[in-house]
């Protein structure tokens, strides 16, 4: 039923602990259901530690390559494996619980959308990180809704549900390997006239910074991955 992809980076002081921990909250709602933790080319000991991991739960079906990717790299190489009806995304650093999956599932058979997306911007959500974030994200929300007019307020949050049929026609077409794939995978679907909703989350950070370990660098890759997602459409859509 369920696939769960766990993009990992440098995660090996507690990627161990987490995966246990999400296949655990997983069964109490889910009775068919994979981890898929991808090792995005880690320079510690996250690699062995997944497969440690693998061997102490038969449903982790660990990923590995040596090269760091970046994190839609990851996701697009775990969506590759993935053998289940619905596939999931959710962070490896456990900010966000895996039980929202629980919410999304129900949402997805109650309303017959094909993408359930966790939303920081949702009136229900209860968030605990950074002003910075905070601020970082209303504005990429008013960069997207301008370049890409989506119906969407968030679209950045690390807990999503996609049906198999769609996310896996749409990943071999992604063009960024970086933080702005999510946005990506959503203005394809929405061509696509997919049905997405928005889900409120509960989101406790628990990285020692602001941002965590993204640098002034991946967040200006990020904006200019964005306009390069937008002008692609836009020169499609023309031809």
């Amino acid at each position: 039923m369920l696939s769960l992809v766990i993009p990992a980076y440098n995660e090996g002081r507690r990627i161990y602990d987490n995966l246990l921990t999400i296949s655990k909250a997983t069964e109490e709602f889910c009775d068919d259901f994979e981890l898929i933790p991808v090792n995005d080319g880690s320079s510690d000991n996250t690699e062995e530690e997944i497969f440690r991991a693998a061997e102490a739960d038969r449903r982790i079906h660990p990923v590995s390559y040596s090269k760091n990717r970046g994190k839609g790299g990851a996701i697009k190489e775990g969506v590759s494996h993935a053998q289940h009806e619905l596939i999931g995304f959710i962070d490896a650093d456990l900010d966000l619980s895996p039980n929202h999956f629980r919410d999304f599932i129900k949402t997805m058979n109650d309303t017959g959308c094909d993408i359930v997306i966790g939303s920081k911007m949702h009136k229900e959500s209860k968030l605990e990180y950074p002003v910075a974030r905070k601020i970082f994200s209303y504005c990429y929300y008013i960069m997207l809704k301008v370049l890409f007019g989506l119906k969407i307020k968030d679209t950045q949050t690390g807990v999503k549900l996609y049906r198999s049929e769609i996310i896996k026609e749409i990943v071999p077409k992604l063009v960024t390997g970086g933080f702005a794939f999510d946005i990506e995978i959503l203005a394809l679907a929405a061509e696509r006239k997919a049905k997405i909703e928005e889900r409120p989350i509960v989101l406790e950070y628990t990285r020692e910074s602001s941002f965590g370990r993204i640098k002034v660098k991946d967040i200006w890759k990020m904006f200019t991955d964005t306009v390069k997602i937008w002008w692609n459409l836009k020169i499609r859509h023309t031809y």
